[in-house]
């Protein structure tokens, strides 16, 4: 539908010819006069009997257009625009109840902007808003991420002397969730009941959605359970619904808190409260991630026999499980179940199934699914071609990945810092590290800003491929440029000056951490004791072993391997005795590295056979075994 009516216009609109109106109706035009805009200084219009009851006829005409488009949400925003343009040019103003039904219509298509567009023209002409006005102006405000806005508008309600509703402070509260401003949305829903005004179960719901997607899900638990009991500080008990309970249970899962998801899931049920698609997915979805396989295909089962029908969201969270337990066998089948039952596979089902072939090496295979997307009309996207590209190059197929980001590109699919950070890689494995870094420049060329972990990525390449010098000019260029340097790029430069010798600036990186707000790890504190044993300052590093264990940081097998061989070279057999039953006490199993030590102690000479007998015990699966 058109309307052909602008401002300025002067010509005469046609009529609708027919009284009856159909379900949707056609409005070409709501006028038999030509009109002008109304503005506060518009002069008095003398209106004939027959002008009048055109009027009255053109505003009989526009409400039911409203009522039927408007309210069954079959408007577009252009006819929006040109429905609004007319209300305003009418000599006979329609009443606000008319204009609140454009606004809420054009808020339920979530034109939000062009809410606060139309309601600014109408202070402007000097149109009285009522409370229903406000309360859509503040739903927009709120879901624009300017709940400030919105709350201004509810400081106008009140000195107009409206009493805000539930769907008033549900706006609200649901606009400070949106802006992780937690506190004051649960402040706000102490201050309605303070107020007089009762909660309903679409506020609770909101603020419980809110609470999850802030991370706070416990506290959303304790909340869902004052509704249920209504021994909280928020009134009288309400009972949750299937939104409220699937808000909770997916959070919960999310968190790897399965077994309380379980809890709700079957409360939900006892209640009499049947769970859909959504809470069904969210279940099996904490299911899969956490390995519980058979629960999950268990609950796939009852979801089907209990006529809840699967959809695709719910098909790709099973196939994501069976493809990362290298089961891509079994997701081929679910697939074609999938197709059987009407559910069309999305991208994301095909980029599923391609990271499984590539997880089993199947490169061959993941290559021709990728080319058979475009004929089953799948569209690829960035993670498509990733996924490929990182397959390729850890296949040591270079060459290929960068041929497929060629076409990514030939195919107007930008690539990510990801396809680049993947690529990188790749080439400092190769050994290309010219290339490596033509391949960094052109990130510009697409707009795009690398990350600390691209910075890492390049910073571990150089000083693998013996090239600390750029290493270190890259290092210092950040520095030059305000960026902020992560813990892993300095465990990468710290490994990699230790690696070349350069042990004391390697400990003068190390001495830095604490100055730039960082707290070395396990990691760093392992290099550097391989650093420090390597240069044969055992003293050093024994000492900086202590240290880290004042510190908080607990070493792991890694560290306890790296200064056994280091007493191990230095003939300090007692001191590796001591190491690995240190190590039998703390529970560690022994590794291949361990093993190798102590064989290595042992063929040392004949004298250190004494050491055998002080070899500890160490837990195995369940037994203990002996090294």
């Amino acid at each position: 539908m058109t309307f052909r009516t602008s401002p300025c216009s002067s010509s005469t609109a046609s009529v609708i010819a027919s009284s009856k109106i159909p379900q949707r109706c056609k409005l070409s035009s709501l006028f038999r006069h030509p009109h002008r805009p109304i503005s506060p200084a518009t002069a008095p219009i003398s209106l004939s009997k027959d002008s009048v009851s055109n009027t009255m006829d053109a505003v009989g005409r526009l409400h039911n257009f409203l009522k039927s488009n408007c309210k069954s949400g079959h408007i577009k925003r252009g006819e929006a625009f040109s429905v609004f343009n007319q209300m305003i040019s009418m000599q006979l103003t329609p009443p606000i109840s008319s204009f609140n039904m454009l606004l809420g219509a054009v808020a339920k298509i979530k034109c939000y902007s062009d809410v606060i567009s139309f309601h600014k023209r109408m202070s402007l002409i000097g149109l009285a808003t009522d409370f229903i006005t406000l309360n859509i102006l503040i739903n927009c405000y709120c879901n624009l991420h300017k709940v400030d806005f919105g709350l201004a508008v509810l400081g106008e309600m009140l000195r107009r002397g409206y009493n805000p509703n539930a769907v008033t402070f549900t706006s609200l509260i649901g606009g400070l969730c949106l802006g992780n401003r937690i506190i004051e949305a649960t402040g706000l829903l102490r201050k309605m009941v303070w107020m007089g005004c009762q909660p309903n179960v679409v506020t609770y719901g909101t603020l419980l959605n809110g609470l999850c997607m802030t991370g706070n899900t416990m506290v959303a638990v304790k909340l869902h359970d004052e509704m249920l009991n209504g021994n909280g500080s928020f009134g009288a008990a309400i009972k949750p619904n299937l939104v409220c309970y699937s808000t909770i249970i997916d959070s919960l899962c999310k968190c790897g808190l399965i077994d309380k998801g379980k809890e709700l899931f079957s409360e939900m049920k006892e209640r009499g409260i049947s769970p859909d698609v959504v809470a069904y997915s969210s279940i099996i979805h904490g299911m899969c991630h956490t390995g519980r396989w058979e629960e999950a295909k268990g609950l796939f089962n009852e979801m089907v026999d209990g006529g809840v029908r699967p959809n695709v969201v719910t098909f790709n969270v099973l196939m994501d499980a069976l493809c990362k337990a290298e089961q891509t066998d079994k997701a081929y089948e679910l697939l074609e179940l999938m197709v059987q039952r009407g559910e069309r596979p999305d991208t994301f089902t095909y980029n599923t199934l391609l990271a499984g072939l590539c997880l089993e090496g199947r490169i061959d295979d993941a290559r021709d699914l990728f080319v058979s997307m475009e004929s089953k009309g799948i569209e690829t996207d960035a993670v498509s071609y990733n996924v490929l590209i990182r397959c390729y190059c850890e296949s040591g197929k270079i060459a290929e990945a960068k041929k497929l980001c060629s076409e990514m590109i030939c195919n107007k699919i930008t690539p990510t810092v990801i396809t680049y950070n993947t690529l990188l890689t790749g080439l400092f494995l190769e050994g290309k590290v010219t290339d490596a870094w033509k391949l960094f420049g052109e990130m510009k060329v697409h707009d795009l800003t690398p990350k600390s972990c691209t910075y890492n990525i390049l910073l571990d390449g150089l000083c693998k491929n013996d090239r600390l010098s750029e290493a270190m000019e890259l290092f210092h260029s950040l520095e030059n440029h305000d960026f902020q340097p992560t813990l892993p790029i300095f465990n990468c430069l710290i490994d990699g000056l230790c690696k070349s010798g350069k042990i004391e600036i390697a400990r003068e990186l190390f001495n830095r951490l604490s100055h730039e707000g960082l707290e070395p790890n396990v990691i760093t504190y392992t290099i550097m004791i391989h650093g420090l044993c390597k240069d044969g300052q055992l003293e050093k590093a024994s000492g900086l072993f202590l240290e880290m264990e004042e510190k908080g940081c607990a070493p792991n097998l890694v560290t306890f391997n790296v200064l056994m061989r280091g007493f191990c070279r230095n003939n300090e057999m007692q001191k590796v005795v001591e190491l690995l039953q240190e190590m039998a006490e703390r529970k560690f199993s022994p590794d291949e590295s361990t093993i190798g030590i102590v064989i290595d102690l042992l063929s040392k000479d004949e004298k250190c056979h004494k050491y055998l007998k002080l070899l500890p015990t160490f837990p195995s699966q369940g037994q203990t075994k002996r090294i």
